[in-house]
């Protein structure tokens, strides 16, 4: 019991100092977007129903969101949307 309730703290608090974000990219810039981001393996990249663009999806930890964000914004990313994460579970 004692190691199931460590582990669910443990993905509280994770959570926490993490956000997850959304954003829209034309697809000549995702290569260079996808180097900046962090992502827990990988980021998610998903087509849009807009030919030539894509939906790139992320966890950024918030102590470099800020830097992160200018950064992705120099590099084509819009509608940047910012969400609480819940619990992570790794």
């Amino acid at each position: 019991i004692l190691d199931k309730l460590q582990f669910r703290i443990q993905s509280v608090l994770k959570a926490r100092n993490n956000k997850y974000v959304l954003l829209n990219a034309p697809n000549e810039k995702v290569k260079d977007i996808i180097k900046i981001l962090p992502g827990m393996k990988s980021p998610t990249v998903l087509p849009l129903a807009e030919e030539g663009w894509s939906s790139i999806h992320t966890v950024i930890n918030k102590d470099k969101f800020w830097e992160v964000i200018d950064e992705l914004k120099s590099n084509g990313a819009e509608g940047i949307l910012v969400c609480p994460i819940e619990k992570m579970v790794l």
